[in-house]
């Protein structure tokens, strides 16, 4: 009797974790590759399932495939260690009525942007052939949480095969996908593109399950799957482990029957022992034909909840007027004395707002959050906070977040951070979960009132969003082709690099005057020429002209007119900046905020000057 004649009359137990076993064994390299190596450890696990009570097993391919073999320098093996999986699984099954399942593991995570969709299609084709020629009896497409992959290859599957297709999600939060799709519409347009059996399996546990499935209506022509994990994973001495008990699984058996669950089994952290538990109590047990569906109703964020902004985004001010904002970094040591000196002078320099790095160049200094903080409710300044993605993972980001929005803090410039191993501590680690790209995209689902996973929050950010910008590049031309691709992802306006000379601002301008986000333009006062020559052979995405550089050389002994000369420079690149931008962005060196003070009130006259406006009395701190 075929794998689907079974499932209309009977529920089926499918099998439990390979990767949790092998784990548990000491093996913690690439699991596929043991197909090849160690063949009896794996034969022995699919026959201890079969033991078990599983009518189902899979074949230890969920990560055979070129993009993820090619970690272990593997990608050309794809073909032998596919083929060895599902000899191994056949011989194992022999003389048995258990069926085998070519698995085929999901590439995208929460970064879905990460492999480009064709990259995927050559990566799953090429193991979908491999599962085939060999004979397997149905495909288990499992653990997807990017929801545009798994219909990208069930499509593709559906036209290579007539075998039967399992398809699976994984989600985040019981009921949602992460881009908040409900699972029970999820379900129904894998139905209609063809598979043949539809659900759920791992990240979470038979309770949470089961909660989802309660929101999950039978599908029509397909039967409904279910793969729950042991428990959420421990970590202890360096190592995950589960801890979810086989008699837990026996006690929840019946409720997954309940669901309409007909195909049962099990992901992370589960064992032989589990799956005898779900097969002791369901094992040709007849499956249901109704249930009472417990559809939640759709969240609406009401906008009542959301925050009420104490100053107009930056993005907004700069379109309708001049606007300077300063940087003034955090101080490397704990005395924040003349850091605050710094934020009062720029305060009565009437700038916008005042800028926080990000531990920048790697270098630790005083949480910007914290700092940002104070002057606000101190001085009543507005802070720009910078967010790096180097030093938090995704946890850490959006937790980041969600404090600037408790704390009123609107304003976030997003960038991916300067290597760890250029700062204090070269053997840190540099996080790099998202680049600065995905940052600002989950920043924009923050304000739709989504975590990043897509959970809803109850309430909106209400976040202007900054961008970087580095025009101190050899193609210009190229570096705004990423601008626009940030402005695809949910970039408000951009903040640059500091720039060092005219003939730079002017092509910047002409190739950027298309973009309707608008610029603050980087400029940094020079304090002397070792300060010059420093910025531009050392530090990335700075670049200064030759006869700037020259002009600091001839006052390298005299250090006060060095200054004097850099605020010059500075002053005649504000005048060129303010005929083609209406953004200026200071850069405060060492802490030296006279310097940027001098040229915010600078920039602020000839910008009432040349705009012929009032804008020296209508600055938003």
């Amino acid at each position: 009797m075929s794998f689907l004649e079974k499932l209309k009359n009977q529920i089926l137990i499918a099998d439990g974790a390979m990767g949790t076993l092998l784990y548990s064994y000491g093996k913690d390299s690439c699991l596929e590759e043991l197909n090849l190596s160690q063949p009896e450890h794996i034969q022995s696990i699919h026959k201890a399932y079969i033991a078990a009570g599983a009518d189902v097993i899979q074949t230890n391919t969920y990560a055979a495939n070129y993009l993820k073999l090619q970690r272990y320098g593997l990608e050309d093996s794809v073909k032998e260690i596919t083929s060895a999986a599902v000899q191994l699984a056949k011989q194992a099954a022999a003389k048995t009525n258990t069926y085998v399942l070519g698995t085929i593991g999901g590439n995208r995570g929460i970064k879905p942007d990460s492999i480009s969709i064709e990259e995927l299609k050559r990566s799953f084709r090429e193991q979908l052939y491999c599962l085939l020629l060999e004979g397997v009896d149905g495909l288990l497409l499992e653990t997807f949480y990017d929801f545009e992959e798994l219909e990208t290859i069930l499509t593709i599957a559906k036209k290579e095969t007539n075998l039967p297709i399992i398809a699976q999600v994984s989600h985040q939060e019981p009921g949602f996908l992460q881009d908040r799709t409900p699972v029970n519409d999820a379900l129904k347009r894998l139905e209609s593109l063809g598979a043949d059996v539809v659900g759920l399996n791992c990240r979470l546990g038979p309770h949470h399950m089961l909660v989802a499935l309660e929101q999950i209506e039978l599908p029509e022509h397909a039967f409904l799957s279910a793969y729950p994990n042991a428990s959420l994973p421990a970590y202890t001495d360096g190592k995950f482990h589960y801890e979810g008990d086989a008699d837990y699984f026996r006690n929840s058996a019946r409720a997954f029957r309940s669901q309409g669950v007909r195909l049962l089994g099990g992901c992370c952290g589960t064992t032989p022992e589990h799956i005898k538990a779900f097969a002791a109590e369901l094992k040709n047990s007849v499956p249901i034909t109704e249930k009472i569906v417990k559809l939640k109703p759709k969240k609406i964020i009401i906008d009542s909840l959301s925050p009420i902004r104490e100053f107009a985004p930056l993005h907004e001010i700069v379109k309708e007027r001049p606007s300077v904002i300063v940087e003034l970094d955090p101080p490397r040591k704990l005395d924040t004395t003349k850091f605050f000196e710094g934020a009062k002078a720029l305060k009565e320099a009437g700038i916008d707002s005042i800028t926080l790095a990000d531990n920048s160049l790697a270098t630790v200094r005083i949480s910007n959050e914290s700092l940002g903080y104070l002057v606000k409710e101190k001085l009543g300044m507005r802070p720009l906070i910078h967010v790096a993605c180097r030093d938090r993972n995704i946890i850490g980001l959006q937790s980041h977040l969600m404090g600037l929005h408790t704390l009123g803090m609107n304003d976030v410039l997003a960038i991916t951070g300067d290597p760890a191993r250029v700062g204090d501590f070269p053997g840190a680690s540099s996080v790099y979960d998202v680049s600065s790209f995905e940052l600002i995209q989950m920043i924009k689902q923050l304000n739709e009132g989504l975590s990043f996973s897509g959970k809803d929050l109850g309430q909106k950010t209400a976040f202007s969003i900054a961008a970087a910008f580095n025009p101190n590049v050899r193609s210009v031309e190229k570096a705004v082709k990423r601008l626009e691709k940030k402005v695809q992802y949910g970039a408000d306006y951009f903040i640059s690099q500091p720039v060092f000379s005219e003939e730079k601002l002017i092509e910047v301008y002409e190739n950027t005057k298309h973009l309707k986000a608008p610029i603050y333009i980087g400029l940094m006062p020079l304090t002397s020429s070792k300060n010059a020559e420093f910025l531009h052979n050392e530090v990335p995405g700075i670049k200064i002209a030759d006869s700037i550089r020259n002009r600091m050389a001839i006052l390298n002994d005299n250090p006060l007119q060095a200054a004097r000369e850099g605020i010059e420079i500075t002053k005649s690149l504000i005048d060129t900046a303010l005929d083609l931008f209406n953004g200026i962005y200071l850069i405060t060196p060492f802490l030296r905020y006279e310097l940027t003070a001098e040229l915010a009130l600078y920039a602020r006259q000839r910008a009432s000057e040349l705009r012929g406006s009032t804008y020296a009395e209508n600055t938003i701190y």
